[in-house]
């Protein structure tokens, strides 16, 4: 008895040590004040905000994290609304394509994004020409591909939440007299309140963190994302910038807890609604 308790403490701690060390170490070296990858100890002398300032004084880094927030938070917002409406519409509408679509989301996610970037670019360069909003270094034209990687797989997910919610709200509903919109807006969407908060989270984590098609379609210097600008600290200097870069991921982490926290509160809901009381 006293063997497998001890042995699950000691698992948890380890588990425990294992996620805490690498953010241990993470602020560690942003409080460095040599600020230098070798340098780096997980309690270092003469700890102080050096790197903070040296990063906010010598990089347009307040610029990154804009660009990084609104693009995540408009690609979190507009790929749920459209994978929303997809998936409402493959779940409860019979139509003509409607498997052949399924099937053609679900091939298309098994290819990984970066292998159309060259096509994509070419299309985004004839764009830039046209219409410079939605074209090359450009918040829309990141959103729409951000979008288009996104909507497969959360269609899919929300599909299987749909097809969980029994058709007879609906048909209630219709019979109240409120029309398939009415009934997707007032009944589907707060149910589907976990779900939809969930596929929120993950785009906006997995959009924040992007870097590959950042670096190619946002080259300007007023247009970079935080994950490309940070990239550069390390591009040529990385162990002279490793205190900076620290301080900018610590940073990075913030919108993201944010959110986490903001959400959380529409998946707990979710997921006690239905519970009985006691």
């Amino acid at each position: 008895m006293r063997m497998g308790l001890a042995l699950r403490h000691a698992a948890a701690i380890a588990v425990t040590a294992f996620a805490v060390l690498p953010i241990v170490f993470v602020v560690s070296a942003a409080l460095d004040p040599i600020g230098t990858l070798s340098s780096v100890t997980l309690v270092p002398r003469g700890a102080g905000l050096g790197n903070s300032e040296r990063l906010f004084t010598t990089t347009p880094f307040w610029t990154w994290y804009r660009n990084s927030v609104v693009i995540s938070l408009l690609t979190s917002v507009l790929a749920v609304a459209v994978a929303a409406l997809a998936a409402y519409a493959f779940s409860r509408f019979r139509f003509a394509g409607r498997r052949a679509g399924l099937v053609s989301l679900l091939v298309i996610q098994a290819f990984p994004q970066f292998l159309a970037i060259v096509p994509l670019y070419v299309i985004f360069s004839v764009i830039s020409d046209n219409w410079p909003a939605f074209g090359l270094n450009s918040v829309w034209g990141v959103v729409l591909l951000y979008i288009g990687g996104q909507v497969g797989v959360n269609t899919w997910l929300m599909k299987g939440f749909f097809d969980s919610i029994p058709r007879e709200l609906d048909d209630a509903m219709q019979i109240d007299g409120c029309t398939p919109t009415q009934a997707f807006l007032r009944v589907i969407l707060p149910l589907a309140a976990p779900v939809l908060a969930i596929s929120g989270l993950l785009v906006f984590i997995a959009t924040i963190n992007e870097f590959l098609i950042a670096s190619v379609f946002l080259t300007g210097d007023d247009a970079r994302t935080l994950a490309v600008g940070l990239f550069g600290l390390l591009a040529d200097q990385r162990n002279a910038n490793f205190g900076m870069f620290a301080v900018g991921t610590l940073l990075t982490a913030i919108p993201t807890v944010a959110v986490f926290q903001f959400l959380q509160r529409y998946i707990v809901h979710g997921l006690t609604a239905g519970a009985v009381k006691g």
